[in-house]
């Protein structure tokens, strides 16, 4: 899915600031809004520009890293900030993820609320009443992506849906309630008005299955409330997503090929991914996982992996404490190696970082990248939405609502069953049932940066992380970290009109 859009995202990095100079001069070194936004052309080349946001690392290459803020890993060379944020010193002036998400996130709404602005006022006949929803609709879900990171982490932040300007700079807070009500709103727009293809036939642009997914993903949170009961009304809505969401896709043969350059060009079971394309466009994926080792998976994390009979490791009479990867669920190999990654058939890499857990993830490395550092093209898509999530989410949903009927084995199986282990055994509980699809989702979406999102929506965050005995820092989560603060910097800057978070005052 290596779309030709990305090769055009620098040119419009700077293409949306404007001028106010005496001498009203067009600056030499970028784009000028007087000679922009001029053709359908120049809406394009925005519009790529609006999906290269999706480019910041928090998002594409360092979504591993987000695992290492539970039991799953270790960040060595504290990407993100993860020391800070599992030892507990979250505060307003912590950086990282907690002061870098917020800002980010910004810079891309303002992105597209510009484009969206620049839309509203062009007239030009170049630009169809069709092309004019698809734009809007391709940009609304990119800022309810947006959105629902600030509102998962933040809670109340500011609702900004026009460009900002000097007398409208700052902005207050509103209630979490509104941000989610406009997430929704964006995206049964992009529902309603994107393309109706499924996203490996949709030339790297999002489908509307794509915003079905998000949306999914979004409600599936907003489900969980304060304190860990699901709302069944919600869950049915999920369900009702996914259901229509599992027609249009099916799962990849291979497991691994979602994850390697070679098998993500139509894949059947991506729903949005953000791409890459090397030579100028890439990430260093295999040199931070392969070589530098940035995520190190924990030994609770490799010992959470089942036998291949489906039963625990360590309980299973397949167990071999010699060989601890013999017998065990084929993913554990395709996501984990121990000490250096080895693809067979003389494909070696010697990482030149240590190797704190004596674990590294394998899962997103390219073998023909070999050998991994500075020099490695990696463009591997950073994977977003994908059919196994949904299936798992339609699993979650439904035994909620209805208990763990022959829906909810079916689709937790087929992901099961995708990587020959085992069906799960018949006549499990609610509460049975539960546990099985939260490990499922630890095991099959392992460094996809979802289980922190999950560990938080369920409400056991402080419970499981407050348990981790086999990292390099002490755990400590308190439920005020259910919310992070706004950053300082933003509080400074907004002249009194930000208010922090009660729980960091």
């Amino acid at each position: 899915m290596k779309s030709q859009k990305y090769k055009l995202f620098m040119l419009l990095a700077l293409a949306f600031s404007s001028c106010d100079n005496s001498l009203d001069l067009n600056p030499l070194d970028q784009i000028s809004t007087s000679t922009f936004w001029k053709t359908k052309s120049d809406f394009d080349k925005a519009l790529t520009a609006n999906y290269a946001s999706m480019q910041a690392d928090p998002w594409a290459v360092e979504l591993p890293v987000w695992n290492c803020l539970t039991d799953d890993g270790f960040a060595q060379h504290n990407s993100g900030a993860a020391k800070e944020i599992t030892s507990g010193s979250i505060s307003p002036s912590t950086g990282g993820y907690v002061s870098g998400v917020y800002s980010e996130s910004y810079k891309a709404i303002a992105r597209v609320n510009i484009f969206l602005a620049q839309l509203k006022a062009y007239a030009n006949p170049d630009v169809t009443e069709t092309d004019r929803k698809l734009y809007e609709a391709e940009t609304r879900f990119l800022r309810a992506f947006y959105y629902f990171q600030l509102y998962h982490l933040y809670g109340d932040v500011p609702l900004v849906l026009e460009p900002l300007t000097l007398e409208t700079q700052n902005q207050p807070k509103v209630p979490a309630a509104e941000i989610l009500a406009q997430i929704n709103a964006d995206l049964d727009f992009a529902i309603a008005n994107l393309n109706a293809n499924a996203y490996p036939q949709n030339g790297g642009h999002a489908a509307a299955s794509s915003a079905q997914a998000l949306k999914a993903r979004v409600l599936m949170y907003a489900a969980y409330g304060e304190n860990g009961t699901p709302d069944a009304a919600i869950l049915a809505q999920v369900k009702a997503l996914a259901t229509e969401i599992m027609l249009k896709y099916s799962l990849s043969p291979n497991f691994e090929d979602v994850f390697r350059d070679a098998g993500q060009k139509n894949n059947p079971e991506i729903i949005f991914s953000t791409n890459f394309l090397a030579p100028n466009n890439t990430r260093p994926w295999d040199m931070y996982y392969g070589d530098w080792l940035v995520a190190s998976p924990l030994q609770n994390f490799v010992d959470a992996f089942e036998c291949t009979d489906g039963l625990p490791y360590g309980v299973s009479p397949l167990t071999d404490k010699k060989e601890p990867f013999k017998n065990r669920d084929p993913r554990l190999a395709k996501t984990v190696f121990v000490d250096h990654p080895d693809f067979g058939g003389g494909r070696v890499h010697i990482p030149s970082n240590s190797r704190p857990s004596g674990y590294g993830v394998l899962k997103f490395l390219e073998p023909g990248n070999i050998p991994f550092g500075y020099s490695t093209l990696s463009q591997q898509n950073a994977v977003v939405l994908r059919l196994a999530d949904v299936l798992l989410m339609y699993a979650e949903a439904q035994n909620e609502l209805a208990g763990p009927d022959a829906t909810v084995y079916r689709a937790i199986n087929d992901v099961r069953l995708r990587s020959k282990m085992p069906a799960l055994p018949a006549g499990l509980t609610k509460a049975q049932m539960r546990e099985k699809i939260r490990h499922e989702r630890r095991i099959e979406l392992a460094f996809e940066g979802l289980r922190y999102y999950d560990l938080k929506r369920w409400h056991i965050a402080g419970e499981v992380l407050n348990s981790v005995k086999d990292s390099f820092v002490p755990y400590k989560f308190e439920d005020k970290f259910y919310k992070w603060p706004i950053p300082q910097p933003e509080i400074d800057k907004s002249g009194g009109v930000l208010k922090q978070n009660e729980d960091y005052l």
